[in-house]
């Protein structure tokens, strides 16, 4: 009866992890590349962000980077929901109640100072602990992206010449 049990309850959680991956799937399917930078939102499926709109319109980011310049310019409307891919799951979760690591060794996305989020404040501490970041809330988070914009932005930019001058043909919106 357990090993019934057992196998039964493996199932289940097969079947929830494949219907995940599948939302996950979807998700980068209708939004493949970043608003803002052109980057694929596969390479940044840790990342990656989604900003739903009291008027209806929604934008799909790559990283708070850039979902704090399209905050920033989209100053006349409203964010309805503001969501972040766990770091850990790829799952989407409220940016706002998610616990964030600031800083680390983990190489950011679109940032020199790498700003994860994760669902719960155990999850956020063990991975604090094992990049050397700081666990922090989401206004903690967003401040630190406005307060990196304009070094993060030289970054992105040295980075496009870089690749440029390999001729590596970049396009207006890079995708990195």
């Amino acid at each position: 009866m357990k090993k019934l049990f057992l196998l039964f309850s493996l199932l289940i959680l097969g079947v929830a992890g494949l219907a995940f991956a599948a939302d996950q799937a979807a998700d980068i399917a209708r939004h493949p590349s970043c608003a803002y930078c052109g980057m694929s939102r596969q390479m940044a499926a840790k990342s990656r962000m989604e900003i739903e709109y009291a008027d209806g319109s929604s934008s799909a980011l790559c990283s708070l980077h850039c979902a704090a310049l399209d905050l920033a310019n989209k100053m006349d409307s409203m964010p309805k929901a503001i969501k972040v891919a766990d770091y850990n799951t790829g799952e989407l979760i409220d940016a706002e109640k998610a616990v964030w690591v600031l800083g680390g060794k983990i190489p950011g996305i679109m940032t020199g100072r790498a700003k994860w989020a994760v669902a719960d404040k155990a999850a956020a501490e063990k991975l604090a602990a094992e990049s050397g970041g700081t666990v922090v809330d989401f206004e903690t988070a967003i401040r630190a992206a406005y307060d990196d914009m304009y070094q993060d932005t030289m970054m992105i930019r040295k980075k496009r010449q870089e690749m440029h001058m390999k001729g590596q043909g970049m396009p207006m919106k890079m995708k990195m």
